[in-house]
């Protein structure tokens, strides 16, 4: 299991890379339930790098403060590619920052589908690069329980930004 060292260590390495690289970030986070927020804000000086998360843990909200289009969601699933798509470009555009990332999946015990088991997340990042936006999706299957998958999402999702 990713422990709280680990994801403490993480964050403090994507806030250097950030800060070496005039970067802000800003999360909209879903199965997370704003951990990516807390293990950034738990690193002393991180207001210089993260400006903050939206936890947007229904629907409704992913709709109203992320201005993700209600059909989309209804269509594709919030635990979808393009639903995580929409979630980081609406994140950039609403929250503000240089680089956002999105995640939503489903941690458990229950919800899973049979296309869907426990443990499937989506993410996204979005970047802004000289006037344009490039957004990254992923998707991973984790094991585990509920903590552990939620710990695996909060790690994945950083290290990605080391590589942006």
């Amino acid at each position: 299991m990713t422990s709280d060292a680990e994801l403490s260590q993480l964050a403090t390495r994507v806030g250097q890379h950030l800060l070496a690289t005039r970067r802000v970030l800003v999360a909209a986070e879903s199965c997370t339930g704003g951990w990516i927020g807390k293990v950034m804000t738990d690193i002393p000086g991180s207001s210089g790098w993260f400006a903050g998360s939206a936890v947007v843990y229904t629907n409704a909200l992913k709709a109203k403060l992320l201005g993700v289009n209600r059909g989309l969601l209804a269509r594709e699933g919030a635990v979808s590619e393009a639903a995580v798509r929409a979630m980081a470009e609406g994140a950039l555009e609403e929250l503000g920052g240089d680089v956002a990332v999105a995640v939503s999946g489903i941690a458990g015990p229950d919800g899973a589908t049979p296309d869907k088991p426990v443990g499937t997340v989506w993410f996204a990042w979005t970047c802004r690069h000289a006037g344009a936006r490039e957004t990254v999706v992923d998707k991973q299957v984790f094991t585990g329980n509920r903590e552990q998958v939620r710990r695996q999402t909060v790690a994945h999702a950083l290290l990605r930004i080391l590589q942006l």
